[in-house]
């Protein structure tokens, strides 16, 4: 993948050099008006599975065991290539609705798709 790839919260305000905006949360983010959230995709299909979702409850103590188990999830989902091909395109960022800007699955499914591309 010859593309960049970043992360920002879908609650902060766009920015010209934010390439593609791919929001990828299962659910759609609280409070926030879909005509305000400039995306140009919604890929929920990558995002990790509820059980997984409500397992890690963004708890930085369970921050390793959930990439380990996110990465299991999505080595096994076809609707990765859809991003991956979007990523090959050109700049990338990965938005989410989470508080924690470190601990989510964004930043967890950005790095795995950074060690795909190596």
């Amino acid at each position: 993948m010859a593309g960049i790839i970043t992360t920002r919260r879908v609650y902060d305000p766009a920015e010209a050099g934010d390439g593609l905006r791919v929001l990828v949360d299962r659910l759609w983010p609280r409070g926030l008006r879909k005509e305000d959230a400039r995306l140009d995709h919604w890929l929920r299909v990558v995002a990790p599975s509820n059980e997984l979702r409500k397992w890690f409850g963004h708890d930085p103590a369970r921050w390793e065991e959930f990439k380990r188990r996110y990465a299991e999830e999505l080595a096994g989902n076809p609707a990765l290539a859809d991003l991956e091909n979007l990523v090959r395109q050109g700049h990338v960022t990965l938005l989410y609705g989470a508080h924690d800007r470190d601990h989510n699955q964004a930043v967890a499914l950005a790095a795995y798709l950074r060690s795909r591309s190596g």
